[in-house]
């Protein structure tokens, strides 16, 4: 089983340096040019999964490997690349260029579904074959994205996410030049879907009220009539982590924005979240952020 490549490896392999606090932040976005990893001396993109999604306008001659299909790009395409699917690619001239945009799922938070939008799902059409004219509309809406994350705009991560969903949007009014027949989904994605559509409808906490009631794998196993061993191993199939992993990421940033974006005191965050006692919250986030919820507060708003 080949491992999942997180971001900080995405900045490692590719920069040989990793932001500052990239994990503590309630979402990562950054914009880059394709030109800068491409060439004679350019690293392999290995055949693996990402638990962060990425959006490429490849300008160039190249063989996409996605899932378990192989397309051919014959002059330039987007390849939408999601945290579920493994893919890579193999430049076929080296008259390569373009631009690409990664971001965690978190980035999104409270601001829309991306597994909503078919070129993210499992069985969707990831590779959109562009026209020259498509191509440079693209390119205007990257080299827009440049000009806002070097600006000092105090809303340009919402600009950001704006310009993702413009991607998205024109898109999906496109046909693409070759679409890619949809896999039949098996036994194993349906449950993955199922669990973490079931995991999503619990979020956003909106009110201190609210409560998170479904924490354990067995919570979701009984909820989709399944034995746990038969959830785990489908989830751990499609998405290469165990539904408790996936729990805890999933807790763990909606407890990061509601200690940066409400006025919650600890032990009622920890209540919407289902802890049955602070002093348990507060071990579960030391465990994954090496910071105690009060100190990650005090360090994100000062």
């Amino acid at each position: 089983m080949e491992k999942t490549q997180s971001i900080e490896d995405f900045y490692k392999t590719k920069l040989n340096w990793v932001p500052d606090n990239i994990r503590k932040e309630i979402g990562h976005f950054n914009v880059f040019r394709l030109d800068d990893f491409v060439g004679s001396h350019a690293k392999p993109v290995p055949y693996s999964r990402k638990d962060y999604y990425k959006i490429s306008l490849i300008i160039g001659k190249n063989k996409i490997y996605y899932a378990d299909k192989e397309i051919e790009i014959k002059k330039q395409a987007l390849l939408f690349a999601n945290p579920q699917i493994p893919y890579n690619w193999e430049s076929v001239d080296d008259e390569q260029s373009g631009f690409f945009c990664v971001f965690t799922p978190s980035f999104f938070h409270h601001f829309g579904n991306l597994r909503n939008y078919e070129v993210f799902q499992p069985n969707g059409t990831p590779i959109f074959e562009l026209s020259d004219e498509q191509t440079e509309k693209i390119k205007h809406i990257y080299l827009t994205m440049f000009e806002e994350i070097d600006s000092e705009y105090v809303h340009k991560y919402d600009a950001l996410r704006n310009l993702v969903f413009e991607i998205l949007h024109q898109t999906l009014k496109m046909q693409p030049a070759k679409k890619i027949e949809k896999q039949e989904i098996n036994a194993s994605h349906r449950i993955a879907i199922l669990f973490l559509e079931l995991l999503e409808r619990q979020f956003p906490i909106e009110d201190a009220r609210q409560r998170v009631h479904f924490r354990s794998a067995s919570d979701f196993a009984g909820q989709l009539a399944v034995h746990v061993n038969h959830l785990s191993r489908a989830v751990k199939e499609i998405t290469h982590k165990t539904p408790t992993q996936i729990i805890a990421e999933r807790l763990l940033q909606e407890a990061k924005v509601l200690l940066v974006q409400t006025d919650w005191n600890v032990s009622e965050i920890a209540f919407a979240l289902g802890f049955t006692e602070v002093t348990h919250f507060n071990n579960f986030f030391k465990k994954h952020l090496d910071i105690n919820p009060t100190k990650f507060r005090n360090v994100i708003i000062s």
